[in-house]
């Protein structure tokens, strides 16, 4: 198994943890929601993300103190374009922000996986092989996948970025082919919904079966 991961229980999991990943604009969002509609607990790493700036946080006064107002809205909040062009244009200042966030992300992200129930949960990381201090809390590796072009058309329609920082935000991630090398499970979202859906299913039963066998050892 890449990485040298196993899917056996210990006692800070207490269940199998599936970390979900793929480049930016892949599709992990539609996996989650399909995989959370079965029933399934989702641990999202964007989302906690969030939480960690949101205003009156520890976490966004520590970021306005490294950048400055300019990365507020007029509300106070997070601006998240502006922060984004700026962090994506120079690498100094994008491993100050990781400098900041990642520690408070990873702290809610083991809170959150140590109280998980069910079978498994999807603990979703877009930097998941990036991260090993993450990447060493799950069980088993998948990966959304897509084409770059694919990737650089649907993040332009999606969050109406500009070619320059789009390429940049891609350029900013672990290559497609280091990910793939690195996944135990791979599912290909360039074709129809439906054809996503099938490989996600086969997947699901996979994984309770691996979840079954690995409480059962």
């Amino acid at each position: 198994m890449p990485g040298g991961r196993g899917t056996h229980l210990d006692g800070e999991h207490g269940v199998l943890v599936i970390g979900l990943t793929g480049g930016i604009a892949s599709g992990k969002t539609t996996a989650s929601t399909w995989f959370a509609a079965q029933g399934i607990e989702i641990i999202d790493a964007d989302e906690i993300a969030r939480q960690v700036v949101e205003p009156g946080s520890d976490g966004l006064a520590a970021v306005v103190r490294q950048f400055g107002n300019r990365v507020l809205d007029e509300k106070g909040a997070l601006d998240r374009a502006a922060l984004r062009a700026r962090v994506f244009a120079d690498a100094a200042d994008r491993r100050a922000l990781e400098g900041i966030l990642h520690p408070l992300i990873g702290a809610r992200l083991r809170e959150r996986l140590a109280a998980a129930r069910g079978p498994y949960c999807i603990l979703s990381v877009p930097l998941l092989f990036e991260s090993r201090n993450l990447l060493a809390l799950v069980h088993r590796t998948l990966v959304v996948d897509v084409p770059e072009p694919v990737q650089l058309t649907r993040l332009l329609q999606r969050d109406g970025s500009d070619a320059a920082t789009a390429s940049a935000m891609l350029a900013a991630q672990l290559d497609r082919e280091s990910r793939l090398a690195q996944a135990d499970d791979v599912v290909d979202n360039s074709a129809t919904p439906e054809h996503l859906r099938a490989q996600l299913e086969r997947l699901h039963s996979r994984y309770l079966q691996l979840a079954h066998d690995s409480a059962e050892s």
